[in-house]
């Protein structure tokens, strides 16, 4: 497969402290992401190009639609249902004994299951986990001794759950039982080099290639799972890149986010628009991104 190399552009300027959580819904043309460390849910208009933020009392690490119209919310302490602008109902607590835990990536299979991983606000090592809602209330936990969860991707006619817990340095591989929800004969598939930043969030295209953004390495790489071979990159001018999701009518832009924490002076000069949202069109179309299977 011939190897690509291609720009972002910047979409919003929102100087997001800790953008990540991109989840395209494709029902209403819009992008939800999230300001974690700003406590905010941003939601782009394609068709507008205009924003809406709503902020919090809480962290909130993810946005995603319900198929009863409102939205499930990863946040500090647990997850959250919401109506688009009401209060929040929680579904859920996760971690309450850790209190210095926090949700950070999650996201839904295609059966409407929550997927959502922990981490410790102090990193400390191996104290996260990654846990399933089920859209009957019931949470499980299937990982443990996890540092940073982050990103998550399915190939379903591989029947594979990709994973990534960021200070491994890899990408991993389950085999994936979608009708149970259980995942089993985990895996390497394969390692980020060490000079290009750490592997944060991901996303899958059409032809079940992965697309693993690279925190502190200003790009996301495009990988063959297969192969393990690195086969595209896209260039993006913000030092820290967390998360990716494909969007558009056609699910041909790649909608990319990326944080300004961390950034001294002379680098916030060097990249003005780190904590913004970016846009690339990669040549590749990727899947629809899953609701969460409200109860009715």
């Amino acid at each position: 497969m011939e190897y690509t190399e291609i720009q972002a552009e910047l979409i919003i300027d929102a100087q997001a402290e800790l953008g990540e959580g991109p989840h395209w819904d494709a029902q209403f043309n819009q992008l939800y992401w999230v300001d974690i460390m700003g406590r905010k849910l941003r939601i782009y208009d394609r068709v507008t190009g205009s924003e809406t933020v709503r902020s919090f009392d809480l962290m909130v690490s993810a946005v995603i639609p319900t198929t009863a119209g409102g939205l499930v919310l990863a946040m500090e302490d647990g997850v959250y249902l919401s109506s688009l602008e009401g209060s929040l109902v929680k579904l859920t607590s996760i971690e309450a004994e850790l209190p210095r835990n926090r949700s950070n990536d999650a996201k839904c299979d295609r059966q409407g299951r929550l997927w959502v991983g922990t981490m410790s606000m102090d990193y400390e090592p191996k104290a996260g986990g990654l846990y399933v809602l089920e859209p009957d209330g019931d949470c499980r936990q299937v990982l443990s001794g996890i540092s940073i969860s982050n990103g998550l991707a399915w190939d379903y006619a591989r029947s594979r759950m990709y994973y990534i817990d960021t200070p491994t340095r890899q990408v991993d591989v389950f085999e994936y039982d979608e009708v149970a929800g259980k995942i089993s004969n985990r895996r390497v598939a394969f390692q980020i080099p060490d000079a290009t930043g750490s592997p944060d969030g991901m996303t899958i295209d059409s032809e079940g290639m992965l697309w693993v953004a690279h925190w502190g390495g200003g790009c996301v790489s495009r990988w063959d799972p297969n192969t393990g071979e690195q086969i595209g990159l896209v260039r993006v001018p913000a030092p820290f890149v967390t998360s990716c999701t494909f969007g558009g009518s056609d699910l041909t832009e790649l909608y990319i986010t990326t944080a300004r924490t961390g950034l001294n002076e002379e680098e916030i000069c060097k990249y003005p628009h780190a904590g913004g949202l970016f846009m690339a069109k990669p040549g590749v179309s990727g899947l629809l991104s899953a609701s969460f299977q409200a109860k009715e």
